[in-house]
């Protein structure tokens, strides 16, 4: 069996699903073609294919179609801009691809990307194809009406000209979807209502109608570009050169080659230009390009940074541990792009609708054009214009975009503060969430101990008492003994090196420093000595969950330091966000039962504890056999089987430890409250879909009966439509907007 391909393609161009439509159909018709994902908003087409196929013959079916179309190589970059010019031969006449219509390499980049996007958004629409065509035939139209009014004789030829200055290009576009497979093409329609319209004597009427469809389109491409520039302006956060420091020395280069464990400066103020690990410095990092977290955050030696961020206060020696196509950004963009192409239940649903929607328009308006005349004895002229209207009116743009215009948008806002979801599918479920599962460690809880607890037995105070800890702490790995240091680094105590430290098998550290004996032991290992108050202390700080540890200086109990792994500052309020909602909520975790539980009270929750993997897998299929919609929320690793058998797997993760390949969704910078922020998205996002269907399918109603009984006609139509499709993306575009 041949081993299935994928090419990947930038394409120019589209404004609205029908384009897309038309691309997916030519190009399924391409011999061994397997699939095709095509977004109009990210601007790009993936093809499976089982190698046979001839990518040339692809390209030509897009290009014949009035797109552009260019390879992209791994990691997006545009592939012809690495290579010389690719020639094809259109229309029977040998082009430079760069020659095309409508695809011009002047246009701008999208940074980073080294793609390319046609669409008039990218650079002033004047300079695009579709603006001088606009341009053109509206010109052309006032010249018709001026020459009209001064030589009435003439007035029918001249609007015939302006007409087919901007019907031309469209009628090709016509013929071609109707040879690749797409005959009720809206530009199909709009040639039968033009040419129509000039049989009937309406040529006026004819070549305004065809003006206003390229103002339509237009303006339906620049707010398509809208959509698509929100994700992709990420890119333009990178810097494009780095500081890179080499045998001793510092150097700019461009961030694109920087390798994996290249050392690069970051000066105060300086966007970083990798993702990487701290070195050397301390400073305060801006993530909010990133994770969406307004606060700047401390980082020091061996925390994450990301690509993008700003510096703060201070200068870093950063190493770099993701190349620039592979960092966080890059893969947030490219994973906002692949998500885009997944269509929800509804947007299929609407496609199918559609199928059947327009060829039923094109029925109904010849019904309309010839049964009142056979019937009735009506004018042929004046019911031949109806059904004519009724054709433009019946254009199904406005609806087909209604669903994945406000999906994108959905998704390019929530990638945009850190919420990253596979596709429509995963956003639509979302909304019907009504139980959710969360992992214990990570999850709810920062995933590393704290002190929390430092009690004094004896003279010393509690900062001498964790400085001494710290002291036979100091050169261990260990996640209780880095509690310890951590704690003594932020409390700024001295922690003078140990003599003769040593770990104790059972007991746990002992060493001598500055006179004294120190012993950080457990307290199995100094029960005997315990008083009994000492001993309530430790069952009391046990009971709340937390791990003690016991300082002996000359063999004297002299205090003790309890560290529990603590939940996370927002977890109380991100769970309530989801009470509010309604939603089920229950803590699954392989911890022992008396530390969840005592997270479980504090965050007032359920618990079920002490759980293998298969049992959270288990324990997630109940839930659903019990009616629930369940999400899992998870590290994405140890927590796979649940993931995969809840409705929806949420990974909980920061930058390149996001383990989207078993979860459908993850939240980047690991707020709990972004749980319920997603829940809330996926609702917004269907609200905004039905307002779309109802504008789309409500304007055609209207305008539907206002034609028939000879109110409205060809302009007013042509309006509706592209009326519809503008409102229709314009709301769309509201889910871009930060809520208040």
């Amino acid at each position: 069996m041949a081993e299935t391909s994928q090419a990947k393609y930038r394409v120019g161009g589209m404004d609205c699903a029908s384009c897309a439509a038309k691309i997916d159909t030519a190009v399924r018709r391409v011999p061994g073609v397997e699939d095709v994902s095509v977004s109009m908003t990210a601007g790009t087409m993936t093809v499976r294919h089982d190698g046979s196929s001839d990518l040339g013959t692809i390209e030509k079916r897009v290009t014949g179609l009035g797109y552009s179309v260019v390879p992209m190589a791994a990691g997006g970059k545009d592939a012809r801009r690495e290579k010389t010019a690719v020639h094809h031969d259109h229309s029977g006449h040998d082009h430079n691809h760069e020659q095309h219509a409508g695809h011009s390499h002047d246009e701008a980049e999208i940074p980073g990307l080294h793609g390319h996007d046609h669409a008039p958004s990218t650079g002033p629409w004047w300079k695009s194809s579709k603006g001088r065509l606009t341009i053109l035939s509206g010109a052309a139209f006032v010249i018709a009406y001026a020459a009209g009014h001064l030589v009435p004789a003439i007035a029918p030829y001249a609007f015939m000209v302006a007409m087919l200055i901007g019907l031309v290009p469209i009628a090709r576009r016509a013929v071609m979807a109707a040879l690749a497979g797409t005959p009720f093409s809206i530009e199909m329609l709009m040639t039968i209502a033009a040419v129509g319209a000039v049989v009937i004597n309406a040529a006026e009427e004819a070549a305004a109608v065809v003006f206003l469809f390229l103002v339509g389109e237009l303006l339906e491409g620049v707010a398509a570009g809208r959509a698509r520039a929100s994700i992709q302006s990420l890119t333009a956060l990178v810097p494009k050169s780095a500081l890179l420091e080499e045998n001793g020395a510092t150097r700019e280069v461009p961030a694109e080659t920087l390798a994996v464990g290249a050392i690069i400066l970051v000066r105060p103020g300086d966007r970083i230009s990798a993702d990487g690990i701290i070195v050397s410095g301390e400073s305060a990092i801006d993530e909010a390009p990133v994770t969406g977290e307004s606060v700047p955050v401390r980082k020091t030696p061996d925390d994450i940074v990301f690509a993008g961020t700003v510096n703060g206060d201070g200068a870093l020696r950063v190493r770099v541990t993701a190349a620039s196509a592979d960092n966080t950004i890059a893969r947030v963009v490219k994973l906002v792009e692949e998500a885009q192409e997944s269509k929800a239940p509804t947007e299929r649903f609407i496609d199918r609708f559609s199928r059947y929607y327009t060829p039923g328009v094109v029925a109904v308006a010849a019904l309309v054009a010839i049964l009142p005349p056979l019937v009735a004895g009506g004018a042929w002229d004046e019911w031949i214009y109806k059904g004519l209207a009724i054709l433009l009116i019946g254009c199904p743009c406005a609806l087909v975009i209604s669903t994945p215009a406000a999906i994108a948008a959905s998704l390019s806002a929530g990638a945009r503060r850190g919420l990253l979801l596979k596709g429509g599918a995963v956003l639509e479920g979302l909304g019907k969430i009504n139980a959710v599962a969360l992992d214990k460690t990570g999850t709810l809880t920062e995933g590393k101990p704290k002190v929390t607890d430092i009690v004094s037995f004896g003279a010393l105070t509690q900062p001498q008492i964790l400085s001494r800890a710290a002291v036979l702490e100091r050169n261990s790995s260990h996640p209780l003994a880095l509690a310890i240091l951590n704690r003594a680094t932020a409390d700024k105590l001295p922690v003078p090196p140990a003599l003769e430290a040593s770990a104790i098998a059972g007991k746990g550290m002992s060493g001598r420093a500055g006179g004294e004996k120190l012993d950080l032991f457990s307290p199995a290992a100094v029960r005997e000595q315990l008083t009994a108050e000492q001993g309530e202390a430790i069952q009391t700080l046990n009971d709340d969950g937390k791990t003690v540890s016991i300082l002996l200086v000359n063999d004297t109990i002299a205090g003790l330091i309890a560290m529990r792994d603590e939940a996370r500052d927002d977890a109380r309020a991100g769970l309530d966000a989801l009470k509010a909602r309604g939603v089920k909520i229950v803590m699954l975790t392989g911890d022992n039962a008396r530390t969840a539980q005592a997270i479980g009270k504090q965050l007032g929750i359920d618990v079920r504890a002490e759980l293998m993997p298969e049992d959270k897998q288990r324990i997630v299929g109940e839930l659903k056999r019990e009616g629930f919609t369940v999400a899992k929320v998870g590290d994405g690793i140890n927590d796979a089987p649940a993931l995969a058998a809840a409705d929806i797997g949420i990974a909980m993760g920061g930058g390149t430890d996001v383990a989207l390949e078993t979860a459908d969704a993850a939240i980047l910078h690991g707020r709990v409250g972004d749980v319920a922020e997603m829940i809330a998205l996926s609702q917004r996002t269907m609200r905004n879909i039905f307002q779309n269907v109802t504008i789309a399918l409500g304007l055609k109603a209207v305008f539907l009966v206002t034609t028939i009984i000879g109110v409205t006609g060809l302009w007013p139509a042509i309006l509706a439509d592209t009326g519809a499709t503008v409102l229709v993306t314009m709301n769309a575009l509201r889910l871009l907007k930060p809520r208040g």
